[in-house]
């Protein structure tokens, strides 16, 4: 017997496909995987012939089209990114931040950018980091899990009917924040339930429903990040500030860094596009330009 369903999380070789109205399977992925080179993906939406309907048992046969995927972390059909970054401690890694974003955009997933943590931070501290990435075409939210968690409820409004993947470093209260959220009552198979992790890591990626319509994938922090494999040219075009100077600049194929008559760096000096922003652009330049060179 077949079913449809989708992968909530995945350990070990197991796969846990969640099925509307039957609950949770621990399924197997079918050898013709492996020999195709396809490995499923926490998000998946999948077909799966059941095995064992009392101890909830199946055997994945067929992954259906994928809206798409990312591998750092593992899933798939992303509707946006929510990145999660503490406003206290640990502090904002700006370089890491910066990499997340080009790296969601490199992908075409939307990003919010979730700072957190506003409990322990000053206004000040907040309209810093505004302005910092008020142009670089992300939502920006401000929240705490401190309290009665009131603060999240800017969190729960970007994702609503939505899949959303929620990322960042460790220890920024994702965990928290997730707590938070998710309703008290336990979903309607008794398999994705209020979670309590409280301080610990998260160490796999995992689905969890907040309603009918709105999930949210809950993956392992990052502590580092590759810049995808972009030339160093094409930087410009995932810095979405740039994008209304482009055509501008005195020179066609303007890189932004040496050239003269550059709109980009006048619009910098202008104040009209964050000046640490510009500077994570020519480092990360620089990095990609000596790879490209080796």
């Amino acid at each position: 017997m077949s079913d449809n369903g989708k992968i909530i999380k995945g350990i070990a070789g197991f796969y846990y496909v969640h099925c509307t109205g039957k609950g949770l399977f621990e399924c197997k992925a079918k050898g013709l995987f492996r020999n195709i080179g396809i490995k499923p993906l926490v998000g998946d939406n999948v077909e799966f012939d059941i095995t064992d309907s009392e101890e909830k048992k199946g055997n994945i046969t067929f992954l259906l089209p994928r809206k798409n995927s990312i591998i750092r972390p593992a899933c798939a059909n992303i509707d946006r990114a929510v990145v999660i970054m503490s406003l206290s401690r640990p502090k904002i890694n700006y370089t890491l931040l910066d990499k997340i974003l080009i790296f969601f955009e490199y992908h075409e997933i939307p990003v919010v950018m979730c700072f957190n943590k506003t409990d322990e931070s000053s206004k000040e501290e907040m309209d810093c980091v505004k302005k910092r990435f008020e142009k670089s075409g992300t939502e920006i939210i401000f929240t705490s899990a401190a309290g009665d968690g009131n603060a999240a409820k800017e969190l729960k409004k970007v994702l609503k009917g939505k899949t959303s993947i929620l990322t960042g470093p460790s220890g920024v209260g994702k965990s928290s924040l997730l707590n938070c959220i998710l309703p008290e009552a336990v979903s309607e198979t008794g398999d994705i339930s209020r979670i309590g992790r409280g301080r610990h890591t998260t160490r796999h990626s995992e689905i969890f429903k907040i309603d009918d319509d709105t999930f949210v994938m809950d993956t392992p922090g990052y502590t580092s990040l590759e810049l995808p494999e972009i030339d160093a040219v094409d930087l410009k075009y995932y810095y979405p500030e740039f994008t209304s100077f482009e055509g501008r600049c005195r020179f066609d194929m303007c890189t932004h860094i040496h050239e003269p008559g550059c709109a980009v760096k006048q619009a910098v000096e202008d104040g009209e596009i964050n000046r640490w922003r510009y500077e994570s652009y020519k480092g990360f330049f620089e990095i990609l330009s000596d790879k490209q060179k080796r």
